[in-house]
């Protein structure tokens, strides 16, 4: 695989903050459905870009609510959503949040059994250069999370030109612990923002008492990672079933 491109523009503060959540279509611990609650989460970390996974759109079960398009809304900012799953009018799947200006470059099904999957690709302008960001929810089964790690570093994806040609994130609910096979072909890619900024990862799942390291977010070559937090408030614990990992990069290196 190539060399990803190490040209990114310093932001505004230096950092750029990523948050990736799964937000178990945002049914809380307590058994509420409460889209608010989660856009609450979120805005206390003031992350720019959001990765969510789980997300409930018309779907009986959660109040035919738009929760991709509510959260957003809430905070002001834009979304890609992608459904993994879309059954007549009713759609489950993952999303991209932010107020930058973005492009969606690539959403689609990974191989799955059972429950479908999927991923979604945008590309981030910072400035006139590019950020290349993928979020993604593997399978429950390893069989089919190694299936869908091979087929996202494939090229249709992460082997991509287009996708090698910017600095890149990886974010996402891999339902893998960093000694899974999913976990570490992504590790021979990519750096894990987490274990670069932290001595001690804390785990993110299930939300109430966390045990599992599952939820991650991976960087290319280029970006600096200052910072890796996993909210603990109450309301983090209530919001959802996984706590949400907020990690902050930094692009200033790459300039130099």
């Amino acid at each position: 695989m190539s060399t990803f491109s190490s040209v990114l523009p310093e932001q505004a503060g230096g950092e750029l903050k990523i948050l990736t959540y799964n937000v178990h279509s945002c049914i809380g611990t307590d058994r509420r459905i409460e889209p608010t609650r989660i856009a609450d989460v979120i805005a206390e970390t003031g992350a720019d870009i959001i990765a969510l996974q789980e997300l409930d759109v018309g779907r009986k079960r959660t109040g035919g609510v738009d929760q991709a398009h509510m959260i957003a809304s809430l905070l002001k900012m834009e979304a890609h959503f992608h459904p993994a799953l879309h059954v007549e009018e009713e759609k489950y799947g993952d999303a991209i949040l932010t107020a930058l200006p973005t492009r969606l470059i690539k959403a689609g099904r990974l191989p799955s059994v059972g429950e479908m999957r999927g991923a979604i690709w945008v590309q981030v302008d910072l400035a006139g250069a590019h950020l290349n960001l993928l979020n993604t929810h593997l399978g429950l089964r390893r069989i089919d999370r190694a299936r869908q790690a091979t087929a996202l570093l494939g090229e249709e994806w992460i082997g991509s030109a287009n996708f090698q040609a910017a600095p890149a994130i990886i974010c996402g609910d891999l339902n893998a612990i960093p000694l899974s096979p999913a976990y570490k072909m992504l590790a021979r890619h990519f750096r894990d923002a987490h274990l670069l900024a932290a001595r001690r990862p804390r785990a993110t799942y299930p939300s109430r008492l966390p045990v599992l390291r599952i939820d991650h977010i991976f960087v290319s070559d280029g970006l600096d990672v200052t910072s890796a937090i996993v909210p603990t408030t109450p309301l983090a614990r209530r919001a959802s079933d996984h706590l949400p990992l907020l990690v902050s990069v930094s692009p200033a290196t790459a300039l130099r």
